[in-house]
């Protein structure tokens, strides 16, 4: 049980300050460098090895395969050619190279000869003032990690999910580390999967406002029919959201339940771990998109009572004014011989005779709630 809390610790998200200078937690590289190379380090015994000089992929491989211990090196958006030399260096299969370069995949777990080739997608809620049509609420980007006997590389792609403070996290624990390229792969699982459950909690509230706001009843004079665009928005931002989720629960199933050589026993079962709250989070996420449907149809239902109200609004009016335009037509035709036109009380006769008819349609619509 200690072991476990202790994983669990280890990998949670937590504030923490960038490294300062000399430290054991300095990168290699300004992220801002021309390099994708982010960090690049060989640990030993679960601590990281000091190096007087940024260590290159190239010697931190032949680090490990001279003294033992793994590396991990971390790229962001790297191209082609920046890449070309490292997948050469350990050996890495060119379909999986092509997919970690180009992203735009699909959560997966693959395996190639000695190495296995895993995608996440990373979520990261974006803060908005106010909810509107045009809301962006979820943004994505990639995680790719390339596990092996002695490496671990992850590719990163878009402008969320740095893995910075992950390292340090984990590098504050150094039993972990000593587990291996598995505990980093697992600590990345975590990481990510502890990432969708704050962005479904906050889609959660988002969800909760247009709930309120279409089911309240709206004052005198308020517009009505006005949330299907934000609850369109909401859907389309769900349905990214569940794009990220489903298909990685079965990837982190085959890493719980099938037994693989890259993975360390004791590493494995934590994954259990992870693929449950990654379960409870799809479970979730599908709600959300079956509660926007009904909260979709509710409003469209409201915006057709709206109009039909409105409808027979104008149809009661239609109704009044139909009267006078009867008789007035009538007195408009231009007979010689006609009723009561020369009569000096005709005209008011006929007027008094408009108003009360007209009154006692309105009086008669406005009983029967139509008015």
């Amino acid at each position: 049980m200690s072991m476990i809390r202790d994983l669990r610790a280890a990998v949670r998200p937590q504030l923490r300050k960038d490294a300062a200078p000399g430290s054991p937690y300095e990168t290699t590289r300004d992220s801002t460098a021309a390099s994708a190379v982010v960090d690049c380090a060989v640990y030993r015994d679960g601590r990281r090895v000091p190096s007087e000089k940024p260590l290159t992929p190239r010697e931190a491989k032949l680090d490990v395969r001279r003294d033992g211990g793994f590396a991990w090196i971390g790229l962001h958006e790297p191209t082609e050619e920046e890449f070309a030399g490292i997948a050469r260096a350990f050996g890495l299969h060119p379909l999986a190279v092509e997919d970690a370069v180009h992203a735009h995949q699909r959560p997966k777990l693959e395996r190639y000869d000695d190495t296995l080739f895993t995608v996440f997608k990373t979520i990261h809620y974006v803060e908005h003032a106010e909810l509107t049509a045009t809301s962006e609420v979820v943004e994505t980007g990639e995680v790719m990690c390339f596990t092996g006997r002695d490496f671990f590389i992850t590719v990163r792609h878009g402008g969320q999910g740095s893995l910075r403070a992950l390292r340090h996290r984990l590098q504050d624990a150094p039993e972990l580390l000593a587990k291996g390229p598995s505990a980093v792969l697992h600590a990345i699982a975590d990481h990510v999967v502890d990432g969708y459950i704050a962005v479904a909690d906050a889609v959660q509230d988002d969800i909760d406002e247009v709930e309120i706001d279409v089911f309240s009843q709206p004052g005198k004079g308020s517009p009505r029919g006005t949330d299907a665009g934000r609850i369109y928005q909401l859907k389309r931002e769900v349905l990214e959201f569940k794009r990220a989720v489903s298909p990685l629960l079965r990837p982190l199933q085959l890493l719980s339940e099938r037994p693989m050589r890259l993975v360390d026993p004791d590493i494995q079962k934590y994954f259990r771990d992870v693929a449950d709250h990654l379960a409870r989070v799809q479970e979730q996420v599908i709600g959300f998109d079956e509660l926007l449907n009904s909260i979709l149809q509710a409003n469209l239902a409201q915006a057709t009572v709206a109009q039909n109200e409105d409808m027979r609004k104008i149809t009661s009016w239609a109704a009044i004014i139909a009267v006078p335009t009867m008789i007035c037509g009538v007195y408009g035709m231009n007979f010689e011989h006609m009723p009561e036109t020369k009569w000096e009380y005709g005209y008011p006769t006929v007027m008094v005779a408009i108003g009360v008819v007209c009154f006692a349609i309105h009086r008669t619509l406005k009983r029967n709630g139509w008015l």
